[in-house]
């Protein structure tokens, strides 16, 4: 499949000269971007999904929810409804998406609102925010925030960055420019001084660019009742491990570290789960004569296992979640969150004072 995607350059060329005019006509204000009196940041990536966007919101809500009256703006992308859409605690992944329903799930007094316009998203938030956070937003030119976040996978730095659909970045690699900060995310946690030095060169971060690296922190497995599982997987366990995420190879890495009894039903990236696809997973489950046994399934991939025509089947299952955060490299954290947090601050008080 890699190979054949090659034959697809030809039409890479002409998604790129559409990108490239479109970039320079929001740059040369041909296009309108349209700015914001209130702190707005942005968290982007330029390849299309696993990135850890996700992590990256949740860590930025938590920095500032106790501080703020904030909200994040999600397209929603997936979701069955249209428009602008506030959250409400029973929101499913069909109305508003798999990602804002793990924010407001997680995070229920937070304001979680999704719309495909992120301009109009704004205009109905900033009436009673003072922060808002957008979600992967960073191709969205009719917007201009105040701070930009941009993510890349450590693990994909040194692959052709071909655009879609030869390959999978939504913008050339020129785009970064745009950012305040660049992050190099999923980086192994023991990263020597050598592989960062040259994660920079190919990072090329411009003057005034920040360069920040990031891993995944695994945290405990919990029930979908958002209870801490009872469950413990050691070398003798057969994981069933259930994924629709863009890049599941970080987690099955992690469990590989167990076990080497894994049976992966994996689908794309937003995949709807159907009764057929949760019947597989529990026939075969059922079938294992593995005395010690378990699912497991992502935070992301939790949202839509509760959709209400799943519920029977899905509370039958002993399905455990594998929570993740982020965890900063090289004592960068204190760095990241006074960057963050200055911006946020200048930007409140020009707020008021206007």
């Amino acid at each position: 499949m890699k190979y054949l995607r090659w034959l697809l350059f030809p039409f890479s060329l002409l998604y790129g000269l559409v990108v490239i005019i479109r970039n320079w006509c929001y740059d040369g204000g041909i296009l309108k971007s349209r700015k914001f009196g209130i702190p707005t940041i942005c968290i982007g990536n330029l390849e299309v999904g696993g990135a850890g966007k996700t992590p990256m919101t949740e860590y930025l809500i938590a920095l500032f929810k106790d501080h703020y009256n904030l909200a994040t703006l999600s397209r929603g992308y997936g979701r069955s409804t249209k428009g602008y859409l506030t959250a409400t605690a029973t929101a499913t992944s069909a109305e508003i998406g798999d990602e804002p329903a793990q924010f407001k799930h997680k995070l229920p007094d937070v304001t979680v609102a999704v719309c495909e316009d992120r301009v109009a998203g704004v205009r109905h938030l900033q009436k009673e925010h003072k922060l808002i956070i957008l979600d992967d937003a960073f191709q969205h030119r009719a917007i201009k925030p105040g701070f930009n976040i941009l993510l890349f996978d450590f693990n994909k730095l040194d692959e052709p960055r071909l655009l879609l659909p030869a390959g999978n970045f939504r913008e050339p690699f020129s785009g970064r420019w745009r950012a305040d900060i660049l992050v190099a995310t999923k980086c192994p946690a023991s990263l020597s001084a050598d592989r960062r030095t040259d994660a920079i060169q190919r990072l090329e971060p411009l003057p005034w660019q920040h360069v920040f690296f990031t891993t995944i922190d695994y945290l405990p497995l919990r029930g979908m009742n958002g209870q801490q599982a009872t469950v413990t997987i050691d070398s003798e366990t057969t994981v069933f491990l259930l994924t629709g995420i863009a890049n599941a190879a970080p987690l099955v890495e992690r469990i590989k570290g167990y076990t080497q009894y894994i049976v992966h039903h994996n689908y794309p990236d937003h995949h709807r789960f159907s009764l057929k696809n949760i019947a597989k997973l529990a026939g075969e489950f059922e079938a294992c004569t593995s005395q010690k046994k378990v699912i497991v399934t992502t935070e992301k991939d939790e949202q839509r296992l509760l959709e209400h025509e799943l519920a029977a089947l899905v509370n039958t299952l002993p399905i455990s979640v594998a929570p993740i955060g982020i965890r900063f490299l090289d004592n960068g954290q204190q760095e990241f969150d006074r960057l963050i947090k200055k911006h946020v601050r200048e930007h409140t008080a020009n707020h008021i004072v206007h």
